[in-house]
């Protein structure tokens, strides 16, 4: 059995939004995003995978199909396969997300 424990992924970068996979198989992955305030994961797209966003701390803006909202812990973002879409920390403080997408784009 794999574990991992989410609240132990806090590692922020000041360059750029910090990713760290949890697991990832060649169906999904799943990750945390450590993103500093205003560091982004600029709007993109992917064709063949849908990507869900949950927020585990911290305010962003997210951006799906040019649509902006911005939201807080506990709420999850779906962006269907196909759709661009991008996130900004719009808070003070630090922001964590929980990502998951399936498949995982080619590396």
């Amino acid at each position: 059995m794999e574990i991992r424990n989410i609240d132990d992924v806090r590692q922020f970068a000041a360059e750029k939004l910090r990713k760290h996979n949890l697991f990832q198989t060649e169906r999904f992955f799943l990750d945390v995003y450590c993103l500093a305030p205003g560091q982004e994961q600029k709007p993109h797209a992917h064709e063949d995978a849908d990507k869900v966003y949950v927020v585990l701390e911290g305010r962003c803006r997210f951006t799906v199909d040019g649509a902006a909202e911005e939201h807080g812990p506990s709420v999850a973002i779906f962006c269907p396969a196909g759709s661009s879409h991008g996130v900004i920390n719009a808070g003070a403080g630090p922001a964590r997300l929980l990502v998951w997408m399936s498949p995982p784009p080619a590396r």
